[in-house]
Protein backbone atom coordinates (compact mmCIF):
# COMPACT_ATOMS: atom_id res chain seq x y z
CA UNK A 1 0.00 0.00 0.00
CA UNK A 2 1.52 3.53 -0.90
CA UNK A 3 1.59 5.37 1.92
CA UNK A 4 0.41 9.35 2.30
CA UNK A 5 2.87 12.03 3.63
CA UNK A 6 2.77 14.74 5.44
CA UNK A 7 5.45 17.80 4.56
CA UNK A 8 6.11 20.81 6.57
CA UNK A 9 6.58 23.31 4.08
CA UNK A 10 6.15 26.58 5.42
CA UNK A 11 6.39 27.96 9.24
CA UNK A 12 5.46 32.01 9.77
CA UNK A 13 4.75 33.80 12.83
CA UNK A 14 3.56 31.45 15.82
CA UNK A 15 5.13 28.01 16.05
CA UNK A 16 2.03 26.78 15.22
CA UNK A 17 1.12 28.50 12.20
CA UNK A 18 1.82 25.78 9.56
CA UNK A 19 1.31 24.75 6.27
CA UNK A 20 1.08 20.73 4.94
CA UNK A 21 0.67 19.01 2.13
CA UNK A 22 -1.51 15.69 2.38
CA UNK A 23 -0.93 13.30 -0.56
CA UNK A 24 -3.77 11.17 -1.40
CA UNK A 25 -4.00 7.47 -2.58
CA UNK A 26 -6.06 7.05 -6.00
CA UNK A 27 -8.59 3.32 -5.10
CA UNK A 28 -10.82 1.87 -7.22
CA UNK A 29 -14.71 3.13 -6.13
CA UNK A 30 -17.21 0.51 -5.46
CA UNK A 31 -19.44 2.22 -8.01
CA UNK A 32 -16.16 1.21 -10.49
CA UNK A 33 -16.12 -2.38 -9.42
CA UNK A 34 -20.42 -2.43 -9.30
CA UNK A 35 -20.33 -1.07 -13.25
CA UNK A 36 -17.76 -3.87 -14.28
CA UNK A 37 -19.55 -6.97 -12.85
CA UNK A 38 -23.35 -5.44 -14.31
CA UNK A 39 -24.28 -4.57 -10.64
CA UNK A 40 -24.72 -0.40 -10.52
CA UNK A 41 -27.90 -0.57 -12.47
CA UNK A 42 -29.89 -2.91 -9.85
CA UNK A 43 -28.16 -0.77 -7.43
CA UNK A 44 -29.19 2.40 -8.49
CA UNK A 45 -32.95 0.77 -8.63
CA UNK A 46 -33.11 0.13 -5.53
CA UNK A 47 -31.89 3.16 -4.28
CA UNK A 48 -34.53 5.06 -6.15
CA UNK A 49 -37.15 2.68 -5.07
CA UNK A 50 -36.30 3.12 -1.12
CA UNK A 51 -36.21 7.25 -2.29
CA UNK A 52 -39.55 7.28 -4.13
CA UNK A 53 -41.46 5.19 -1.12
CA UNK A 54 -40.04 7.54 1.50
CA UNK A 55 -38.25 10.83 -0.34
CA UNK A 56 -38.55 12.46 3.51
CA UNK A 57 -35.93 9.69 4.41
CA UNK A 58 -33.58 11.58 2.97
CA UNK A 59 -35.16 15.07 2.69
CA UNK A 60 -34.41 15.62 6.68
CA UNK A 61 -30.88 14.51 6.27
CA UNK A 62 -27.97 17.48 5.48
CA UNK A 63 -26.24 14.69 3.46
CA UNK A 64 -28.81 13.79 1.15
CA UNK A 65 -27.00 13.99 -1.94
CA UNK A 66 -24.10 12.64 -0.89
CA UNK A 67 -23.30 9.48 -2.72
CA UNK A 68 -20.54 7.31 -1.50
CA UNK A 69 -20.21 4.71 -3.77
CA UNK A 70 -18.30 7.23 -5.91
CA UNK A 71 -15.56 7.05 -3.16
CA UNK A 72 -12.37 6.64 -4.76
CA UNK A 73 -9.73 9.53 -2.81
CA UNK A 74 -8.50 8.00 0.11
CA UNK A 75 -5.73 9.45 2.68
CA UNK A 76 -3.84 8.01 6.30
CA UNK A 77 -4.63 9.58 9.01
CA UNK A 78 -3.76 8.48 12.78
CA UNK A 79 -5.63 9.12 16.24
CA UNK A 80 -4.81 8.49 19.81
CA UNK A 81 -1.40 8.31 21.69
CA UNK A 82 0.21 6.28 20.71
CA UNK A 83 -0.92 6.72 16.97
CA UNK A 84 -3.37 4.21 15.79
CA UNK A 85 -3.47 4.18 11.57
CA UNK A 86 -6.65 4.58 9.64
CA UNK A 87 -7.08 5.18 5.70
CA UNK A 88 -10.16 7.64 5.53
CA UNK A 89 -11.89 9.06 2.93
CA UNK A 90 -11.36 13.02 2.41
CA UNK A 91 -14.22 14.37 1.83
CA UNK A 92 -15.22 17.31 0.88
CA UNK A 93 -19.23 16.85 0.91
CA UNK A 94 -19.52 15.79 4.52
CA UNK A 95 -18.32 17.21 8.40
CA UNK A 96 -17.84 14.46 10.59
CA UNK A 97 -15.10 11.81 11.19
CA UNK A 98 -15.36 8.58 11.87
CA UNK A 99 -13.83 5.30 12.04
CA UNK A 100 -14.37 1.63 13.34
CA UNK A 101 -14.02 0.55 17.21
CA UNK A 102 -13.16 -2.16 18.88
CA UNK A 103 -17.09 -3.07 19.76
CA UNK A 104 -18.34 -2.60 16.12
CA UNK A 105 -20.19 -5.74 14.62
CA UNK A 106 -19.12 -7.96 12.08
CA UNK A 107 -19.83 -5.22 9.62
CA UNK A 108 -16.20 -3.97 10.25
CA UNK A 109 -14.85 -6.87 9.55
CA UNK A 110 -10.99 -6.62 8.07
CA UNK A 111 -10.95 -2.88 8.91
CA UNK A 112 -9.11 -1.01 11.22
CA UNK A 113 -10.60 -0.37 14.66
CA UNK A 114 -9.60 2.45 16.98
CA UNK A 115 -9.20 0.89 20.76
CA UNK A 116 -9.63 4.34 22.95
CA UNK A 117 -8.16 1.67 26.02
CA UNK A 118 -4.79 1.93 23.86
CA UNK A 119 -4.48 5.75 23.95
CA UNK A 120 -3.55 8.16 26.91
CA UNK A 121 -5.26 11.13 25.37
CA UNK A 122 -8.46 9.68 24.67
CA UNK A 123 -11.09 11.62 26.56
CA UNK A 124 -14.82 9.38 26.36
CA UNK A 125 -18.05 11.22 25.26
CA UNK A 126 -20.40 8.28 24.82
CA UNK A 127 -22.81 10.51 23.26
CA UNK A 128 -24.59 8.44 20.53
CA UNK A 129 -24.83 9.20 16.66
CA UNK A 130 -26.82 7.97 13.42
CA UNK A 131 -25.51 9.27 9.67
CA UNK A 132 -27.39 8.03 6.89
CA UNK A 133 -25.47 9.06 3.50
CA UNK A 134 -27.70 8.31 0.30
CA UNK A 135 -25.19 5.61 -0.48
CA UNK A 136 -25.00 3.76 2.97
CA UNK A 137 -25.31 4.72 7.07
CA UNK A 138 -22.96 4.18 10.20
CA UNK A 139 -23.77 4.63 13.95
CA UNK A 140 -21.97 4.47 16.73
CA UNK A 141 -20.88 6.80 19.88
CA UNK A 142 -18.42 10.04 20.53
CA UNK A 143 -14.75 10.76 21.97
CA UNK A 144 -12.22 13.10 21.67
CA UNK A 145 -8.40 12.70 21.21
CA UNK A 146 -5.21 13.84 19.06
CA UNK A 147 -5.74 13.22 15.20
CA UNK A 148 -3.06 13.51 12.97
CA UNK A 149 -3.38 14.41 8.98
CA UNK A 150 -0.57 11.66 7.79
CA UNK A 151 0.82 8.29 8.58
CA UNK A 152 2.53 7.25 11.58
CA UNK A 153 5.94 7.68 10.47
CA UNK A 154 5.76 10.69 8.77
CA UNK A 155 5.89 13.98 9.77
CA UNK A 156 1.84 15.10 10.51
CA UNK A 157 -0.26 17.64 11.16
CA UNK A 158 -1.55 16.56 15.02
CA UNK A 159 -5.12 18.06 15.93
CA UNK A 160 -5.76 17.78 19.63
CA UNK A 161 -8.83 17.77 21.40
CA UNK A 162 -10.88 16.28 18.20
CA UNK A 163 -14.40 15.06 18.54
CA UNK A 164 -15.10 12.15 15.95
CA UNK A 165 -16.93 8.91 16.05
CA UNK A 166 -16.59 5.64 17.02
CA UNK A 167 -18.38 2.80 14.53
CA UNK A 168 -20.28 0.40 16.18
CA UNK A 169 -22.04 -0.95 12.77
CA UNK A 170 -21.53 0.45 9.35
CA UNK A 171 -23.85 -0.90 6.21
CA UNK A 172 -22.66 -3.08 4.04
CA UNK A 173 -21.93 -0.14 1.52
CA UNK A 174 -18.86 0.95 3.68
CA UNK A 175 -18.00 -2.72 5.06
CA UNK A 176 -16.82 -3.34 0.96
CA UNK A 177 -15.41 -0.39 0.42
CA UNK A 178 -11.32 0.45 0.79
CA UNK A 179 -11.44 2.96 3.19
CA UNK A 180 -11.95 2.64 7.02
CA UNK A 181 -13.91 5.50 7.51
CA UNK A 182 -14.63 8.87 6.53
CA UNK A 183 -12.68 12.25 7.21
CA UNK A 184 -15.92 15.18 6.14
CA UNK A 185 -14.12 18.52 5.69
CA UNK A 186 -17.23 20.55 4.96
CA UNK A 187 -18.42 22.98 7.77
CA UNK A 188 -20.19 22.62 11.37
CA UNK A 189 -23.31 23.70 9.69
CA UNK A 190 -23.30 20.43 7.97
CA UNK A 191 -21.96 17.45 10.63
CA UNK A 192 -24.21 15.16 12.49
CA UNK A 193 -24.41 16.37 16.23
CA UNK A 194 -22.65 19.94 15.63
CA UNK A 195 -19.62 18.35 15.97
CA UNK A 196 -16.84 20.79 15.29
CA UNK A 197 -14.92 18.96 11.87
CA UNK A 198 -11.43 18.31 12.22
CA UNK A 199 -9.86 20.76 9.96
CA UNK A 200 -12.08 23.92 11.35
CA UNK A 201 -11.03 22.44 14.58
CA UNK A 202 -7.29 22.86 13.56
CA UNK A 203 -8.28 26.41 12.14
CA UNK A 204 -10.08 27.32 15.66
CA UNK A 205 -6.93 26.63 17.52
CA UNK A 206 -4.72 28.63 14.95
CA UNK A 207 -3.09 25.53 13.71
CA UNK A 208 -2.96 26.67 10.31
CA UNK A 209 -1.26 29.75 7.88
CA UNK A 210 -4.74 30.79 6.15
CA UNK A 211 -8.22 29.31 6.81
CA UNK A 212 -8.62 27.33 3.65
CA UNK A 213 -6.86 24.17 1.61
CA UNK A 214 -6.35 23.43 -1.94
CA UNK A 215 -7.25 20.14 -3.60
CA UNK A 216 -5.58 18.91 -6.70
CA UNK A 217 -6.62 15.34 -7.78
CA UNK A 218 -4.19 13.21 -10.44
CA UNK A 219 -5.60 12.00 -13.67
CA UNK A 220 -4.49 8.15 -13.05
CA UNK A 221 -6.36 6.39 -15.99
CA UNK A 222 -7.09 2.78 -15.30
CA UNK A 223 -4.79 2.58 -12.18
CA UNK A 224 -5.54 1.97 -8.97
CA UNK A 225 -4.01 1.88 -5.29
CA UNK A 226 -1.79 4.80 -6.95
CA UNK A 227 -0.62 8.60 -5.56
CA UNK A 228 -3.93 10.53 -6.36
CA UNK A 229 -3.33 14.04 -5.51
CA UNK A 230 -2.14 16.34 -3.08
CA UNK A 231 -4.31 18.09 -0.14
CA UNK A 232 -2.46 21.23 0.89
CA UNK A 233 -3.82 22.71 4.31
CA UNK A 234 -3.52 26.66 4.97
CA UNK A 235 -1.74 27.82 1.68
CA UNK A 236 -2.35 27.82 -2.10
CA UNK A 237 -0.94 25.07 -3.89
CA UNK A 238 0.91 26.59 -6.07
CA UNK A 239 3.59 23.85 -7.24
CA UNK A 240 0.52 21.79 -8.63
CA UNK A 241 -2.07 24.38 -10.06
CA UNK A 242 -1.86 27.52 -12.04
CA UNK A 243 -2.82 31.20 -10.65
CA UNK A 244 -6.30 31.47 -9.56
CA UNK A 245 -8.70 32.50 -12.16
CA UNK A 246 -11.43 33.88 -9.74
CA UNK A 247 -13.30 33.22 -6.53
CA UNK A 248 -16.94 32.65 -6.35
CA UNK A 249 -18.75 33.48 -3.18
CA UNK A 250 -20.59 30.62 -0.79
CA UNK A 251 -24.06 30.33 -1.49
CA UNK A 252 -24.59 28.48 1.47
CA UNK A 253 -21.60 27.65 4.07
CA UNK A 254 -22.66 23.79 4.73
CA UNK A 255 -21.48 22.07 1.84
CA UNK A 256 -19.11 24.10 -0.28
CA UNK A 257 -21.95 25.95 -2.23
CA UNK A 258 -21.97 28.14 -4.59
CA UNK A 259 -24.32 29.17 -8.13
CA UNK A 260 -23.24 28.20 -11.44
CA UNK A 261 -25.62 29.49 -14.46
CA UNK A 262 -25.26 27.62 -17.70
CA UNK A 263 -23.80 23.75 -18.33
CA UNK A 264 -22.68 23.03 -21.96
CA UNK A 265 -21.63 19.88 -24.03
CA UNK A 266 -21.39 20.05 -27.99
CA UNK A 267 -24.79 21.38 -29.37
CA UNK A 268 -26.72 21.42 -26.02
CA UNK A 269 -26.67 24.15 -24.19
CA UNK A 270 -28.74 24.83 -20.64
CA UNK A 271 -28.96 28.20 -18.92
CA UNK A 272 -30.05 28.74 -15.59
CA UNK A 273 -29.19 29.10 -11.85
CA UNK A 274 -28.37 26.45 -10.40
CA UNK A 275 -26.95 25.64 -6.49
CA UNK A 276 -23.90 23.62 -7.15
CA UNK A 277 -20.99 22.09 -4.53
CA UNK A 278 -17.39 20.98 -5.07
CA UNK A 279 -17.17 17.41 -3.81
CA UNK A 280 -14.17 15.15 -3.58
CA UNK A 281 -16.22 12.30 -2.47
CA UNK A 282 -18.01 12.04 -5.76
CA UNK A 283 -16.50 10.74 -8.93
CA UNK A 284 -18.94 11.90 -11.53
CA UNK A 285 -20.71 15.25 -12.26
CA UNK A 286 -24.13 14.41 -11.21
CA UNK A 287 -27.34 16.71 -11.95
CA UNK A 288 -31.17 16.87 -12.88
CA UNK A 289 -32.08 14.09 -15.19
CA UNK A 290 -32.94 16.45 -18.45
CA UNK A 291 -29.39 18.07 -18.33
CA UNK A 292 -27.43 15.10 -18.25
CA UNK A 293 -29.53 13.08 -20.78
CA UNK A 294 -29.55 16.34 -23.06
CA UNK A 295 -25.15 16.24 -22.36
CA UNK A 296 -25.39 12.21 -23.24
CA UNK A 297 -26.88 13.22 -26.50
CA UNK A 298 -24.87 15.63 -27.52
CA UNK A 299 -22.03 13.35 -26.54
CA UNK A 300 -23.42 10.63 -29.00
CA UNK A 301 -23.69 8.75 -25.31
CA UNK A 302 -25.69 5.50 -25.16
CA UNK A 303 -27.49 5.08 -21.60
CA UNK A 304 -26.78 1.22 -20.65
CA UNK A 305 -29.96 -0.05 -18.25
CA UNK A 306 -28.19 -2.60 -16.33
CA UNK A 307 -25.21 -0.26 -15.94
CA UNK A 308 -27.47 2.64 -14.68
CA UNK A 309 -24.66 4.86 -16.71
CA UNK A 310 -24.20 6.76 -19.79
CA UNK A 311 -21.61 4.09 -22.63
CA UNK A 312 -19.46 6.07 -25.28
CA UNK A 313 -16.65 4.60 -27.16
CA UNK A 314 -13.61 4.98 -25.89
CA UNK A 315 -11.78 6.84 -29.10
CA UNK A 316 -14.04 9.31 -28.43
CA UNK A 317 -11.77 11.15 -25.62
CA UNK A 318 -9.53 12.32 -28.54
CA UNK A 319 -12.30 13.86 -30.52
CA UNK A 320 -15.05 14.86 -27.78
CA UNK A 321 -15.39 18.66 -27.37
CA UNK A 322 -15.07 20.16 -23.93
CA UNK A 323 -17.67 20.15 -21.21
CA UNK A 324 -18.26 23.62 -19.65
CA UNK A 325 -19.70 25.04 -16.65
CA UNK A 326 -20.24 29.07 -16.39
CA UNK A 327 -19.62 29.87 -12.75
CA UNK A 328 -19.98 33.71 -12.18
CA UNK A 329 -18.14 35.04 -15.11
CA UNK A 330 -16.48 32.85 -15.68
CA UNK A 331 -16.52 29.51 -17.93
CA UNK A 332 -14.97 26.67 -16.72
CA UNK A 333 -13.85 24.15 -19.68
CA UNK A 334 -13.53 20.47 -18.93
CA UNK A 335 -11.84 18.07 -21.32
CA UNK A 336 -12.87 14.97 -22.28
CA UNK A 337 -9.74 12.82 -20.78
CA UNK A 338 -11.51 14.41 -17.49
CA UNK A 339 -15.11 13.39 -18.03
CA UNK A 340 -14.85 10.28 -20.27
CA UNK A 341 -13.70 7.55 -17.44
CA UNK A 342 -11.82 3.61 -18.54
CA UNK A 343 -12.67 1.72 -16.18
CA UNK A 344 -11.21 -1.37 -18.14
CA UNK A 345 -14.42 -2.56 -19.16
CA UNK A 346 -12.27 -4.15 -21.80
CA UNK A 347 -14.53 -3.68 -24.79
CA UNK A 348 -13.59 -0.16 -25.91
CA UNK A 349 -16.49 1.55 -23.88
CA UNK A 350 -15.80 3.99 -21.37
CA UNK A 351 -18.11 6.30 -19.24
CA UNK A 352 -19.46 9.28 -19.57
CA UNK A 353 -18.94 10.49 -16.04
CA UNK A 354 -22.24 12.24 -15.26
CA UNK A 355 -25.22 10.83 -13.50
CA UNK A 356 -28.51 11.93 -12.86
CA UNK A 357 -29.83 12.51 -9.02
CA UNK A 358 -33.44 13.25 -8.15
CA UNK A 359 -33.09 15.93 -4.69
CA UNK A 360 -36.35 16.41 -4.57
CA UNK A 361 -36.39 20.24 -4.41
CA UNK A 362 -33.77 19.76 -0.67
CA UNK A 363 -29.79 20.56 -1.42
CA UNK A 364 -27.98 21.80 -4.37
CA UNK A 365 -29.37 20.61 -7.91
CA UNK A 366 -25.52 19.82 -9.48
CA UNK A 367 -22.60 17.67 -7.82
CA UNK A 368 -19.46 19.15 -9.07
CA UNK A 369 -17.03 15.91 -8.77
CA UNK A 370 -13.86 14.42 -9.68
CA UNK A 371 -14.00 15.40 -13.12
CA UNK A 372 -14.08 19.06 -12.43
CA UNK A 373 -11.58 19.16 -9.48
CA UNK A 374 -8.71 16.82 -11.81
CA UNK A 375 -9.20 20.14 -14.23
CA UNK A 376 -8.91 22.46 -11.68
CA UNK A 377 -7.65 22.71 -8.34
CA UNK A 378 -10.25 23.91 -5.96
CA UNK A 379 -9.79 26.15 -3.07
CA UNK A 380 -11.69 25.91 -0.47
CA UNK A 381 -11.39 29.32 1.29
CA UNK A 382 -13.17 28.53 5.21
CA UNK A 383 -12.61 32.02 6.53
CA UNK A 384 -13.80 34.65 3.65
CA UNK A 385 -16.51 31.55 2.55
CA UNK A 386 -15.78 31.32 -1.14
CA UNK A 387 -14.46 29.07 -3.63
CA UNK A 388 -11.04 29.48 -5.57
CA UNK A 389 -10.37 28.03 -9.13
CA UNK A 390 -6.89 27.56 -10.56
CA UNK A 391 -6.01 25.67 -13.63
CA UNK A 392 -4.50 21.79 -12.84
CA UNK A 393 -0.77 22.43 -13.66
CA UNK A 394 -0.84 18.12 -14.85
CA UNK A 395 -0.94 17.41 -18.29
Amino acid sequence: MRTLFIVLLTLLGLSSALVVQHQMVYRESSRSQMMRRGEWGAYLQHKAALRDSNPSVYASLPQNVNDYGDVEYLGNITIGTPPQPFLVVLDTGSSNLWVPGTTCDGTCKGKKTFDFSKSTTFVANNQTWVIQYEGGNAKGYLGQDTVSFGAANEQQLPVPKTTFGIATQISAEFKNDAADGILGLAFTALSVGHVTPVLINAINQGILDQPLFTVWLEHVGTATNVKGGVMTYGAIDTTNCGPVIAYQPLSSATYYQFVATSFKLGNYVQSKTYQVISDTGTSFVGGPQAVVDGMAKALGATFNQDFGSYFVPCANIKTSPTLDITIGSHVYSIDAVNYIIDIGMGDGNCFFAAFAFNNFGFGPAWILGDPFIRQYCNIYDIGQQRMGFAKSLQP
